[in-house]
């Protein structure tokens, strides 16, 4: 499935703005979060294991054991900050395990920022492996995220001084901040552009500046964030590209990718062969996700609608230009 990750309005007040977090705060939230990671990954753990684990982290714990007094602290505040259950098995010994584990597989943004932070513990638990493990940067939000979300905990208009790609000067113009999206390492906003009253979608690394300001806004009781982008890959929307049924045809090798990964919350398996495997999907065929398709190569087929075979081929032979004299 496209990896998206929606963080709106909704999310919960227990959860702080990043605009709140002071390094002890973050501290203190890293730990929470070793915790309950910990303890997701073992199962079931005793006090002593958990406490073996954490010294062996200096920078959560500088190699002192965990005192029962500060687990069971960590164990009330993490209920209150997260909903997030910690139970003891008594029998056979004192085990610790999540007593709710499905309010973490089931709430995207909480598992998301969970399993962001224990990567981070992850880590730092093993710094000597840091030349080893990669991984991407996103500048988009170094600087305007807190901003934006501290605006949309508040439901306050925000100006933000805007230049698109391509586009020769920039604007400033307020905005009602909906929600924030991440897609291909990059931020983007869904936001209700005050000046032209449409919901606009605005990328993050393209806004220049960012202000609060003190005026309010309602956020329309019908609006999801998820339900917004339900039928569309991507960030790319439109109301002229309407979802309709998509037959995708994967090709040997490509099989297990679109099994393990699906391109969309929609996919299906419809028939599986040999040589191939046939995929459905409902949404939108927008820009975003004819990319993703012709990122694929030769390893898939669009089979219907016609119309975005068609619109395939067309692509597919522009590119054959490009390289058609060599």
């Amino acid at each position: 499935m496209e990896r998206m990750y929606h963080l709106s309005v909704q999310v919960s007040k227990n959860l702080l703005t990043l605009r709140q977090l002071t390094k002890k705060d973050m501290t203190q939230l890293q730990k929470y979060i070793w915790l309950i990671d910990t303890i997701r990954r073992a199962g079931k753990i005793s006090l002593e294991e958990i406490s073996s684990r954490r010294e062996r982290n200096k920078d959560l714990s500088d190699y002192k054991p965990l005192s029962r007094t500060t687990f069971n602290r960590w164990k009330d505040a993490i209920f209150s900050q997260f909903g997030i259950i910690i139970s003891c098995q008594r029998s056979g010994g004192y085990f610790y395990y999540i007593e709710n584990p499905e309010d973490i597989d089931e709430d995207e943004l909480k598992k998301w920022m969970l399993d962001s932070f224990a990567i981070s513990n992850l880590i730092g638990e093993n710094l000597s492996l840091k030349d080893r493990i990669i991984v991407n940067q996103i500048p988009s939000a170094q600087s305007h995220l807190a901003t934006l979300l501290e605006a949309m905990q508040g439901n306050r208009v925000v100006l933000i001084t805007y230049c698109g790609f391509n586009k020769k000067r920039s604007y400033t113009f307020p905005v009602e901040p909906y929600c924030v999206k991440l897609f291909e390492n990059r931020w983007y906003l869904l936001a209700h552009n005050v000046s032209y009253n449409k919901i606009r979608i605005y990328g993050l690394d393209r806004i220049e500046s960012l202000e609060l300001t003190d005026n309010t806004f309602k956020l329309p009781k019908d609006f999801s964030a998820s339900g917004f982008f339900s039928t569309y890959y991507g960030i790319v929307t439109g109301n002229d590209i309407k979802p309709e049924r998509i037959i995708i045809r994967a090709y040997h090798d490509h099989i297990p990718y679109m099994k393990s990964l699906p391109l969309h919350a929609s996919q299906r398996l419809l028939e599986e062969h040999d040589e191939y495997a046939d995929f459905e999907v409902y949404l939108a065929p927008t820009y975003d996700f004819i990319m993703r398709l012709l990122h694929t190569g030769a390893m898939i087929e669009v089979i219907s609608p016609a119309s975005l075979r068609q619109t395939m081929k067309e692509w597919i032979s522009d590119m054959y230009e490009l390289y058609k004299n060599d």
